[in-house]
């Protein structure tokens, strides 16, 4: 067997769609091409959003369509104090500073400055909280007001020199993460956020092939410094193009005519489906 692992991580915030169905179908093949390893990963941190009911049936529907994976699967709302682990890790490097911040509060600072950069995330953070001296960060905290963790970007990269890493498509990259600004890191209830989280899972499940969407591509950056700071292994990884709706926009859980339990419902065969999400049959 080869040692190829790939991992298809769904969040069960709606109902499997078509777009999705693809991100999963290729993850699969990836792996059964290389005679590799097929995971599949939960990841339910956001219990705001996250539903059971959208995970039994996002597995269901991947069992429906012939997708097979090897057990168990990993749900990152059972491993939260991995990510904790990680979050003092960078702690105790310096790497972490607490933002006050609301997102009103960002955005009208952006918009002051008359300027909106975007990243992975949204608009950067203007580094509102970042020059908050030590004296005034305890103050706050002491008055109880909520806190994420960002990263100090910056100083990470000072401390890893210049990184690469590499895509299957596009060859050797090389990873410039400050210019999407100090990201968060842990959110204001205290859980990771998707950046770290990912990055974590992928080096404990010895992920060696990260198959993902193209609208991704740029966080990869951010992965990278991560894995730099935080030890972790750096896999391969090979951004796929997008699903899009004949307008050119990008499908995703909010078209519910395209969700798949909806098109069960409508009598569709898993070989519609695959058809339907641009799948070579054949693959």
């Amino acid at each position: 067997m080869s040692d190829i692992v790939t991992r298809f991580a769904p969040s069960p915030t709606g109902y499997l769609h078509l777009g999705t169905v693809y991100s999963a179908l290729f993850t699969e093949n990836a792996a059964r091409e290389a005679g590799g390893r097929f995971l599949i990963r939960i990841e339910d941190t956001d219990q705001g959003r996250c539903r059971q009911e959208f995970e039994d049936q996002l597995i269901d529907d991947l069992k429906w369509l012939g997708l097979e994976w090897e057990e168990p699967i990993r749900r990152q709302s059972e491993h939260l104090d991995d990510y904790q682990d990680a979050l003092m890790k960078l702690r105790e490097q310096g790497l972490l500073y607490p933002c006050f911040c609301t997102r009103k509060e960002i955005m009208d600072e952006i918009e002051a400055a008359g300027m909106a950069p975007h990243g992975p995330d949204g608009p950067v953070y203007p580094g509102t909280c970042k020059i908050l001296t030590p004296a005034e960060r305890e103050k706050r905290i002491s008055d109880g007001v909520a806190f994420a963790e960002r990263l100090d970007v910056n100083a990470a990269v000072e401390m890893t020199g210049t990184l690469t890493w590499h895509d299957r498509a596009k060859g050797t990259i090389t990873a410039h993460p400050e210019r999407f600004g100090d990201g968060i890191i842990a959110r204001k209830d205290g859980l990771p956020s998707y950046h770290l989280a990912v990055t974590w899972d992928d080096h404990i499940q010895g992920v060696t092939l990260v198959t993902r969407g193209e609208d991704l591509f740029d966080a990869t950056d951010i992965h990278r410094l991560l894995q730099a700071v935080l030890g972790l292994n750096t896999p391969d990884y090979h951004h796929h193009k997008l699903l899009l709706d004949p307008d050119g926009r990008r499908l995703a859980k909010r078209d519910k005519d395209v969700n798949i339990k909806s098109l069960r419902d409508a009598g569709k065969t898993p070989k519609d489906i695959k058809i339907m999400a641009g799948w070579d049959i054949d693959a």
